[in-house]
């Protein structure tokens, strides 16, 4: 076991980007020591600090079910196909709000009677007695695949292996139909190809999760903790604002009832953080009135 390989943060394009966007201004630690080529850098909390490595979010994935990595960001539709199990082999400690995506099975716009998996079925069948080879179906998710068609009770196609752009593959003469990742289906469609409309095989986005194969020292459990209560307290900010008001031009009782309902308080510079259903009763009782000088705003991360 690497003690290096606490945290594996995708190493390239926008999911990295995401990624250390999330950990330094959403849950407000550091990331320190990286270069832009580098795979390594150090993640900052207060004077403690806990490596981190920078990796392919498949290999990201692998070294988590593997028990070869503490923590890590990648998706859960690279979870499964790795063959991870939830509970089991890893536990999701919260979803990050982006990299969202559905894994779906598209076949070209020519396949006017092909709408479901069964006519799919069908169609995989009838192919195959005519041409004496079965359907290929292009993709990077060999695993997935597999179980989603045998389910569906589709049996007659063979998985040619992508590694490439896979929306290409059948108007390349490669594959008959594709499984592949989709945000927008913008790509698929610019392919001639739709999705079946029982073909959305699951919905993925980027998580934070954590490996059950490795053996956690008091490091890890406390990492593990520190990124619950900075998320809990993310959770808590977006449903909280933040007040500023002097103080001075405030009556007593309205001061009073501020200090009572909020839930965090600097009350010599003026600043309060309350829950926002709270406003209505403060408002009710005159908070808001021109002469007090209040302003008011959203709190988009767990800052004060």
């Amino acid at each position: 076991m690497n003690q290096d390989r606490l945290l594996a943060l995708p190493s390239k394009g926008r999911l990295k980007e995401s990624a250390e966007e999330y950990l330094t201004q959403k849950l407000g630690l550091a990331i320190k020591g990286g270069s832009h080529r580098g795979y390594t850098a150090d993640l900052w909390v207060g004077a403690q600090s806990y490596p981190v490595i920078y990796q392919q979010a498949r290999d990201i994935a692998e070294g988590i079910v593997g028990g070869n990595i503490a923590f890590g960001v990648s998706g859960i539709d690279l979870l499964e196909e790795v063959g991870g199990r939830e509970g089991q082999d890893y536990e999701i400690l919260f979803p990050l709000g982006f990299g969202h995506a559905d894994l779906v099975v598209a076949v070209p716009d020519a396949w006017v009677d092909v709408r479901s998996m069964a006519d799919l079925g069908e169609i995989a069948q009838d192919f195959f007695q005519r041409h004496g080879r079965r359907m290929r179906v292009a993709t990077k998710y060999h695993r997935l695949t597999r179980r989603f068609f045998l389910d569906h009770h589709v049996h007659e196609f063979r998985i040619v292996d992508s590694s490439g752009a896979t929306e290409g593959a059948p108007y390349a003469g490669q594959a008959e139909l594709i499984v592949d990742i989709t945000s927008t289906g913008s790509t698929l469609k610019a392919n001639d190809l739709r999705v079946l409309d029982d073909g959305v095989m699951l919905s993925s986005q980027a998580v934070l999760v954590a490996s059950l194969s490795w053996k956690q020292t008091t490091r890890e459990v406390r990492l593990q903790e520190l990124f619950m209560a900075l998320h809990h307290a993310q959770k808590a900010a977006t449903a909280c604002v933040l007040i500023q008001v002097q103080s001075a031009r405030l009556p007593q009782r309205l001061r009073e009832e501020l200090v009572i309902k909020s839930l965090v308080v600097a009350a010599d510079q003026g600043r309060f953080v309350l829950p926002r259903e709270q406003l209505a009763s403060l408002v009710a009782e005159g908070l808001f009135a021109q002469e007090h000088a209040v302003s008011i705003s959203s709190l988009d991360y767990a800052s004060f």
